[in-house]
């Protein structure tokens, strides 16, 4: 009979889950759950089962640090030259082109000033969508900017570290820009004016060897790359296995690097507190 007769195309064929819209959901690359977007933000980008920190830009850190309608960019028409007309793949010129395009950001810092539970602070953060939160002459030059900001309005430096370190298409000029924030620092520490400094997701190279390593008191985000060199070309270099989670945030602050391992959720309160404390101290 009819009823019971099954036509061969329809179980031959996997049926089909409907594919998720691009952009609601994310998956954590810690313990792959499926998180939606709203949720996710919420949650102030950290995965609500295992609390795995997901990389962020400049506009989140300060959507959640500031006070609400108290932070002022400064310097942002401010963009990197072709100095030495470097060509890869592409021509240098042309990536910052495409990258200000896709990003929406000038290069891989915003700076500016904010108040953090009514305190206000000169601040600046970097963006590791921007090629790899690389340092070049401009991320140098807005960083020094926003440390003159704070010497001389007596007010606490907060830098947000991201990167992959310097910006070799700008070959020395990048160089340059370790010694040039180190120096500004160093101007802010004798005037006794507190610098704290937080290391995100990855904190690497010559971010890591100058500003980033600089602060009165130094913070990191759970579980965050930070080193000079990647683990991957140690190991290739020694010719050893690394000890688990080396370069970690957990690895750094059991071996006295930094002082403290803070949550996002944790972070605008922890900032409170050291700057209440520092800034006294200082006076």
């Amino acid at each position: 009979m009819g009823w019971f007769t099954r036509k061969k195309e329809n179980i031959s064929k996997e049926s089909k889950k409907s594919d998720l819209p691009d952009g609601l959901w994310q998956k954590c690359e810690d313990c792959g759950e499926i998180i939606y977007n709203k949720q996710l933000e919420l949650n102030l980008w950290c995965c609500p089962k295992c609390n795995h920190h997901f990389r962020i830009g400049s506009k989140e850190y300060i959507s959640f640090l500031f006070d609400e309608g108290t932070f002022k960019e400064i310097d942002k028409k401010m963009k990197s030259a072709d100095p030495l007309e470097f060509v890869d793949t592409k021509k240098y010129s042309e990536r910052i082109k495409s990258t200000i395009k896709k990003t929406g950001l000038n290069d891989a810092v915003k700076t500016g000033t904010g108040k953090i539970n009514n305190k206000k602070v000169s601040f600046a953060c970097m963006d590791f969508g921007f090629i790899g939160g690389s340092m070049g002459s401009v991320v140098g030059e807005k960083i020094s900017r926003a440390i003159d900001v704070a010497y001389e309005e007596k007010i606490p430096m907060i830098i947000i570290s991201q990167s992959g370190g310097a910006r070799m298409m700008e070959g020395a000029y990048s160089l340059m820009q370790m010694a040039k924030t180190s120096a500004r620092l160093a101007r802010l520490a004798d005037a006794k004016i507190p610098y704290i400094s937080v290391l995100t997701d990855p904190t690497t190279g010559g971010v890591t060897a100058s500003f980033a390593m600089l602060g009165d008191v130094i913070i990191a985000e759970p579980k965050a790359l930070i080193g000079f060199a990647g683990p991957r070309v140690i190991k290739q270099t020694i010719g050893r296995d690394l000890p688990e989670g080396f370069q970690r945030s957990e690895f750094l602050l059991e071996n006295g690097f930094i002082d403290f391992i803070v949550t996002r959720k944790q972070m605008k309160e922890k900032l409170s507190l050291l700057i209440d404390y520092l800034h006294n101290n200082h006076k």
